[in-house]
């Protein structure tokens, strides 16, 4: 069923108010870097990035009609944990220090590494959604004329995409050096990849059949498969 006119202002509403609210907190975060770090900086940099990577896609898989989605209260805990991790509590910290009892310090090189994996992370990120096109999608959703995506990226791993989030998640703790806004991020990834990775492969399996079968024994998950 397509989104209705109300529900589609709604949403726009929402997202209108949650990007205004975001370039606040990232305005006041820039301000306050010095406090934060220069690691801090290279985050909040990422984190608009990703975000301008994301935006176009988001935008054109609005008008797709979805036949089939899981959305049920695990989704929707798994969801509202990256939401808050990834992107709530680092930018709160960052612009007003409100975690700062929460603080560790770490050396320059912790910090560097961090830095030099956002390279790796923004591209993977940005050529996942490249191939998928209007077959991606921020939930557990399959659309009206979905398509196997087996090339680009997704030609030696099919979850190039997750894989670039977990470089993103084991670097934010390098960048922010704070257990709340940095560290959490982890955990909460390693939920969503734990319970929310078998939940998608079952229902790429309901769509395409022994054909997802056949593209599952040729790729590896996050890396490719040896011998392949």
């Amino acid at each position: 069923m397509s989104m209705t006119p109300a529900r589609a202002m709604t949403t726009s509403a929402i997202a209108i108010a949650t990007m205004a609210l975001c370039a606040v907190l990232v305005a006041m975060a820039v301000w306050h870097w010095r406090a934060n770090g220069w690691g801090a900086l290279v985050w909040l940099a990422a984190f608009v990035a990703m975000a301008a990577i994301r935006m176009p896609f988001a935008r054109r898989t609005r008008v797709n009609t979805v036949v089939l989605a899981q959305k049920d209260a695990t989704e929707t805990l798994l969801l509202a944990g990256m939401f808050l991790t990834m992107m709530v509590l680092p930018l709160l910290h960052l612009a007003t220090g409100v975690f700062a009892v929460a603080d560790y310090r770490l050396p320059l090189w912790a910090t560097a590494a961090g830095a030099a994996v956002q390279l790796p992370f923004l591209w993977v990120f940005w050529r996942s959604h490249a191939d998928l096109g209007r077959n991606w999608s921020p939930g557990l959703e399959v659309r009206e004329d979905h398509t196997l995506i087996t090339n680009g990226v997704y030609a030696r791993v099919r979850h190039p995409m997750y894989a670039a989030i977990w470089l993103s998640a084991l670097a934010q703790p390098l960048l922010i050096h704070n257990w709340i806004a940095g560290a959490l991020v982890i955990p909460a990834f390693a939920a969503m990849w734990v319970i929310r990775v078998p939940n998608e492969e079952a229902m790429m399996r309901v769509r395409f059949g022994a054909a997802y079968d056949t593209y599952c024994a040729q790729t590896g998950r996050l890396w490719p498969r040896s011998g392949v």
